[in-house]
């Protein structure tokens, strides 16, 4: 538009006709003071108008468009046809009086009055504390005209321009939106909002992918090879936080022959552009009335020094120096001169892009998202525009790290999709949405720059400098903007690049309390030269007061401290690239060049002459000679002739489709990603006018005229002022008017309980399966869905949803009979055609009454669901809680997390009446059905994601409370095992299909003198270099759990066809004669040590580089995967030191590792009974319990037996196998009888021994202590933060457990998991050092001895055995064996 919003002026000559005409005398205004803030002004107001923050509003309605009750309430209770304060607006005024800077006369001192400007967050009489234009992902539609990606100045130049020229407008923010009175001041809170990523590459140490803090918090450190970049996330993007320095470029940095032809031959064509960004931005110099700022007069002097004085001037800033709107409608407060600009002003006085473009946009009618980070973009089917895949951080959905990412949500843009996120976001973006299929140039990620950006700091200098900011500070004394004035050295230069600018600035005050330590221990420093003896007293005496005094001692070294920027142009030769998924940015050439050396000695220069010390910015200090930039510019740049050879965008900012002139229509670049070169000033100002440029070039290919009519002035906290209607074109008419209502419900949800003041709850679910297409298959029944996700599994037809759930008001969950909440998110299943699918405002039904079964309640999810093909579908599922789950933990469990789904045409919700909502699922025509379910580790997940909003601590204990109780109900009844008689020992073997023996036996005698054996397996893959693996089974086993017969393909079968020599340990508590002695877990320690030795002596398998001989050289480590209490002993022998931890490489725990914690059962047996079982039985029978049982057996052995068949257990685990039941009593269930075969279970005495009472004792006592131990009398614990540091350190860990384990709790493992990472982090070398894995659908030993963990189980140990064995680029290749041909055949799987 022409103008920013023609009919708003705010000049100072209409500021003082409007003083003239609304003078209040404040003398009839109460006098008094709340929360510091000084409500009464003496004489007449010429300032802010304080007196209108005291008037009362009249009711209102209520704007609930961003509805979030989180935190405070996002939404001003205003008055009728008043501002945002509630004051009805008089004809023809602002209602914000715009008057003079000063109280009473020129040159006066401003008041604390005047400093302590009220932010929107000081509105006491509204529970709204600030406003919010942006919205609740909850009511995003599916599709719009235009997405803009990013909020800075180019997103919200798009936003804004084409929301006025009438379409449909989504803006996706990767972080929160935030007003003046909500940036972080203090340093707690500065640094809760600091997000770093990127490649830590200090010159003294080794490159590493680091990443950390909250992803959407307001500050990004983007480390990088050479240099540095801090960019801004928020809704306005790094508006929010640069010095707001509008600076053109000049003309012959314009005309280098990077950039394009179009602006390189034609510099003054855009001008106009610059102009538009003027007119809305408002930028104006430091006022020459207002108080002098110290460190402008020092730069003035320094630059005097420099024989640069006419080229100091005091640089256009969009700070705001007068209240009242600004030119988008805004009510605005005059700058407060805290210096605070860098971590956000809170005084209401700049022109961000949140208070200019996007609040134009919002009234308009754009539609703004928070916590959206965008990831990739793809060309919609049918050529209908893009697809635009993000991730939303909202609802806690961080703590699905795994799906976060993964499970991306998406908008349609029909028409153009602009990227304004930033330079290197919107590159990041291009990348992967190059990798993702997305045509474009090669060029993308190159040609990258950090403008030249240095920073300096004059320290302890022999002036008054005044540049730390303060949030209030002295109006005697004030701090000032961060940028007011410039040494401007562009221009008169043989080579442009040889130009640059100088300028002051600030230091926020968050960062101050760090300053002097920096300043004073940083290498590099360079002092000042020829002080006399009271010069450098002087100086001390500086440095002595603010380290005592504090920072802000006014006659202290910081307090006489200059900052310095310097922009300049650097090498243009710095490139971004993805590596793991991950931005890593290089910057080539920028920290070492003779340019930035001299620059540097420039700066040192003018500090000495103005007696201070010159230190470089810590980067450049710490790490190299690195730098630090806020300006990153380039990596999508404009090409220099027009084609995709030399640039990634035309001067448009199209995006080219590949090297020639092509383009993606409607795909545009409007941020510093198109920038080709440095431009030596701060390029704001360019990318608002570039952006603008490209703007109008689309508008007018499309023919879309941009209104210019004036907002007035906008009431953020009401509704849009020009919120036209946009037609979604969606299919048709009344599909518009569907989406708009459900819209509206949503809206009318949120609006009934906030104005009820009710609190809510919400949290996030993961759910995945199996899910098969079938159009025949309508039967609602358990068999049904068992059979459609059987087959499923079977083709791996997975599906998988990533849903937040929330619910607007706590009583309608809990007491209404529907008990609804909302559901938001993705579903994916790539068997159905148009995934992944878009959910949005569905239903969520917690435990719906199911009328079918009686004492059966439901939770049932339906939602109409929308595919990128703009396929609708219809979501049914429910999950089942009945009498099954009594006394069984585990089927609660099962029934609570495992959904049964549907999937139907869409029907219109006119046509889906039926009342049942079982039956809901079953209208329309039946496309897939199937089976999902939460796995343990996705539970914990969304454990941590349940939040209560608006409402108290004891609310939210309160709804979590009544939330678990209905999920722990249990049935009364009792279920008995059938009478029928025991089943015992075959005295025959049968079955045994597999009985391979050993390549070779072993004899090994412990450092105790205690003899056990080792068995060994060669490999028989021989196109891999063989590697050692060693074997552990748990107590009162032996190797036959590894190398079971009765199964066609067992664990050594799988190991060995990999190339791996296989060592099985039979230790002292296994099926040995030996195991009836004394002997426990941690004596078993000294046996496998013993067993490493040998392998690591005849096998040493030395490292490749090693001689052949391995003289002088450690032999290789060996992976250990160790079972149950096997793995418990392994864990005492490492750290206890029995074990070094150089000789393994790496383990993988099955069940437990070093926390053993026993399952429910088992904890009742050792807890719960009335005298302790093992010293009942030692009583009885002896110090020895055989799992082995005969017909012939003792009296009181077949005694028990018969007892035995009494145990409780779950209906579908009963049988009658009396060594089954004494397995069961002595460690508990082991397996899920459906993963065993019938000669497995029926011999399963076979593959048992017996457990003495001595290790029975210590187990019973670890598994409920839940760590490992030495023997009696001490049961010292091993597992202790030191031994842990110390003896487990470089070991990756795979723990895994099957799902249904009845002997050992999954915390056992989650435990073990959490020690470790939190004592080591998850990652090692840029891949995961520790895993954990739940198993679905087994127990505890079918891990090893199913008849299908061949490729339930396996597979996944193999994989990650390989990974640190054979290296992460090792790839499998399955050999044609006999294991390849019983797959093909299908003979595997029964």
């Amino acid at each position: 538009m022409p103008s920013a919003i023609p009919g708003i002026s705010t000049t100072n000559a209409d500021a003082d006709a409007d003083a003239d005409s609304v003078a209040v005398n404040t003398s009839q205004i109460d006098a008094h003071v709340t929360n510091g803030i000084r409500k009464r002004l003496p004489g007449t107001a010429t300032w802010p108008a304080e007196h209108h923050r005291t008037r009362s509003g009249a009711s209102s309605s209520v704007s609930v468009d961003s509805w979030d009750q989180s935190g405070p309430s996002t939404n001003e209770i205003k008055g009728q046809n008043g501002n945002i304060w509630g004051q009805p607006h008089p004809q023809g005024l602002h209602s914000i009086d715009a008057l003079g800077i000063h109280e009473d006369e020129a040159n006066s001192p401003r008041t604390p009055t005047h400093e302590r400007m009220r932010s929107w967050a000081d509105n006491a009489r509204t529970t709204a504390q600030c406003p919010r234009i942006s919205k609740s992902a909850e009511l995003m539609r599916n599709s719009y005209d235009c997405v803009v990606i990013g909020s800075g100045y180019g997103g919200g130049v798009a936003a804004s321009r084409m929301a006025r020229a009438g379409q449909s407008v989504c803006l996706l923010e990767r972080g929160r939106e935030r007003w003046p009175g909500e940036y972080p001041e203090e340093t707690g809170d500065s640094l809760k909002q600091v997000h770093y990523s990127g490649q830590f590459a200090p010159s003294w140490l080794s490159r590493k992918l680091v990443k950390g803090g909250d992803p959407t918090g307001m500050f990004h450190l983007i480390f990088g090879n050479g240099q540095n970049a801090v960019v801004c996330n928020g809704l306005g993007g790094t508006s929010l936080m640069n010095a707001n320095v509008f600076l053109e470029a000049d003309k012959d940095t314009l005309q280098l022959e990077a950039w394009p032809e179009e602006i390189r031959k034609n510099p003054s064509s855009l001008d106009k552009y610059y102009k538009k960004a003027a007119e809305v931005l408002e930028p104006e110099p430091y006022p020459e009335d207002w108080p002098n700022l110290p460190k402008l007069d020092l730069l003035k002097k320094q630059a005097n020094h420099l024989g640069m004085e006419e080229k100091f001037k005091r640089v256009r800033q969009t700070t705001r120096f007068h209240n009242g709107p600004n030119s988008c409608g805004v009510e605005m407060s005059p700058s407060s001169l805290t210096g605070q600009d860098l971590t956000g002003l809170n005084d209401g006085s700049k022109n961000t892009t949140l208070a200019t473009y996007l609040a134009d946009a919002w009234n308009w009618g754009a539609d703004m998202f928070c916590e959206c980070e965008v990831r990739y973009i793809t060309e919609a089917p049918e050529n209908e525009g893009y697809i635009v895949y993000f991730a939303w951080h909202g609802r806690n959905r961080g703590h699905f790290k795994a799906n976060l990412h993964g499970d991306l949500m998406w908008v349609h843009a029909r028409k153009a999709v602009f990227l304004g996120a930033g330079a290197i976001g919107t590159t990041e973006i291009l990348l992967r949405s190059k990798e993702m299929g997305l045509h474009m140039s090669d060029k993308v990620g190159q040609n990258m720059s950090g403008n030249g950006d240095i920073w300096g700091f004059g320290y302890n200098t022999d002036h008054e400098v005044n540049a730390m900011g303060r949030s209030f500070p002295s109006p005697y004394n004030p701090v000032g903007p961060c940028i007011t004035g410039i040494i401007d050295n562009r221009e008169g230069h043989e080579n442009p690049l040889d130009g640059y600018v100088i300028e002051e600035g600030t230091i926020p005050r968050a960062l101050v309390p760090f300053m002097q330590a920096m300043l004073e221990l940083l290498p590099g420093s360079i002092h000042p030269k020829g002080d006399s003896i009271v010069d450098k007293v002087k100086a001390n005496f500086a440095r002595i007061g603010s380290l005592f005094l504090g920072p802000y001692f006014r006659k202290g070294a910081i307090e006489r401290t200059q900052v310095y920027l310097i922009m300049s142009h650097d090498s243009n030769q710095a490139y971004l690239t993805l590596k793991d998924d991950k931005p890593v940015l290089e910057f080539i050439g920028v920290g070492r060049s003779e340019h930035v050396k001299f620059l540097n000695g420039l700066l040192s220069k003018a500090t000495r002459a103005v007696g201070g010390t010159f230190v470089q910015n810590p980067f450049y200090a710490l790490m190299g000679q690195q730098q630090v930039t806020v300006h990153p510019i380039g990596g999508a740049c404009m090409a220099r002739d027009g084609t995709g050879k030399t640039g990634v965008t035309n001067h448009r900012g199209e995006v080219f489709t590949g090297p020639g002139a092509k383009v993606h229509s409607g795909l545009i670049v409007t941020d510093a990603a198109v920038i080709p070169t440095a431009l030596g000033a701060n390029p704001f100002a360019t990318i608002t006018a570039l952006a603008e440029r490209s703007v109008e070039h689309y508008c007018r290919e499309s023919r879309l005229k941009i209104d210019t009519t004036s907002n007035g002035i906008i009431d953020l906290f009401g509704s849009p002022q020009r919120n036209v209607h946009h037609k979604i074109h969606a299919w048709t008419e009344l599909e518009e008017q569907r989406e708009t209502k459900s819209i509206d419900g949503a809206k009318n949800a949120m609006t009934a309980a906030r104005r009820m003041n009710d609190g809510g709850f919400g949290f996030t679910e993961v759910m995945s399966g199996y899910i098969h297409p079938d159009l025949h298959n309508k039967r609602d029944s358990t068999d049904t869905y068992e059979l459609a996700a059987r087959t499923a599994e079977s083709l791996c037809e997975t599906a998988r949803f990533f849903l937040s759930v929330q619910s607007f008001n706590t009583r309608s969950i809990v007491y209404d009979p529907d008990h609804k909440a909302m559901l938001t998110g993705t579903f994916i299943c790539p068997s159905i055609e148009g995934s992944p699918f878009m959910v949005q405002r569905g239903n969520f039904n917690l435990f719906l009454l199911d009328h079918k079964a009686p004492g059966t309640r439901n939770l049932t999810y339906d939602f109409e669901m929308r595919g990128i093909n703009k396929r609708k579908l219809h979501f049914h599922g429910y999950k089942v809680v009945d009498s099954s789950v009594a006394l069984a933990p585990w089927q609660f469990w099962r029934s609570t997390s495992t959904l049964y789904v549907t999937i139907t045409e869409y029907l219109p919700e006119e046509k889906r009446k039926c009342k049942d909502a079982d039956e809901v699922g079953l209208l329309g025509r039946v496309i897939a059905k199937g089976i999902m379910r939460i796995k343990p580790k996705d539970l914990m997940s969304e454990i941590l994601t349940v939040t209560p909003t608006g409402s108290s601590i004891l609310k939210k204990a309160l709804s979590a409370a009544k939330f678990m109780t209905f999920f722990s109900r249990k049935s009364l009844s009792l279920l008995l095992a059938p009478l029928t008689p025991l089943q015992y020992p075959s005295k025959i073997p049968a079955g045994f299909l597999n009985d391979k023996a050993p390549t070779k036996e072993y004899q090994i005698k412990a450092s105790d003198g205690a003899v056990t054996r080792m068995y060994m397996w060669e490999p028989t893959n021989h196109a891999v270099p063989p590697k050692n693996l060693f074997m552990i089974p748990g107590a009162s086993v032996d190797h036959q759990i590894f190398a079971l017969p009765t199964i066609r393909y067992n664990a050594v079968d799988y190991f060995r066809r990999a190339g791996y020599r296989v060592f099985i340990s039979v230790h002292r508590i296994g099926i040995m004669m030996v195991a009836r002695d004394k002997w426990t877990t941690f004596d078993t320690r000294l046996d496998l040590k013993a067993c490493l030795e040998i392998i690591r002596k005849e096998y040493p398998d030395y490292p490749s580089s090693d001689n052949e001989s391995g003289c002088g050289h450690e032999p290789s480590p060996v992976y250990t995967i160790a079972h149950c209490m096997g793995s418990v002993a392994l864990s005492t022998g490492l750290l206890d030191g029995t074990i070094p931890n150089k000789w393994v490489q790496g383990i993988t725990c099955s069940q437990v590792f070093m926390n053993p914690i026993w399952n429910h059962m088992n904890m009742i047996k050792a807890q719960r009974l009335p005298y302790p079982g093992d010293k009942l039985y030692r009583l009885l029978a002896g110090p020895w319990f055989s799992c082995k049982t005969a017909l012939n057996d003792s009296l009181f052995q077949r005694v028990l037996n018969e007892l035995l068949r009494l145990l409780p257990s779950e209906r579908k685990e009963m049988c009658n196998n009396a060594s089954c039941h004494r397995c069961t009593l002595v460690f508990g269930r082991c397996w899920n009888h459906r993963n065993l075969n019938e000669a497995t279970h029926r011999q399963i005495d076979r593959f048992f021994g017996g457990v003495n009472m001595t290790l029975l004792h210590l187990l019973m006592r670890q598994g409920c202590d839940g760590n490992v131990m030495s023997n009696a009398p001490l049961f010292e614990r091993l597992d202790t933060p030191e031994n842990i540091r110390t003896r487990l350190k470089d070991i990756p860990i795979l723990l895994f457990v099957g799902q249904d384990n009845a002997v050992l709790s999954p915390e056992s493992t989650q435990r073990t998991y959490e020690a470790l990472t939190e004592a080591f982090g998850t990652r090692a070398d840029d891949g995961m050092q520790y895993r954990r894995r739940v198993v679905p659908d087994y127990g505890h030993l079918d891990c090893w001895m199913g008849r299908n963990a061949w490729k339930d189980v396996y597979p996944f140990v193999r994989e990650e055995v390989d990974r640190v064995v054979r290296g992460e680029e090792y790839a499998f290749e399955e050999p044609k064996d006999e294991f390849t041909k019983l797959v093909k055949t299908g003979m595997l799987l029964y």
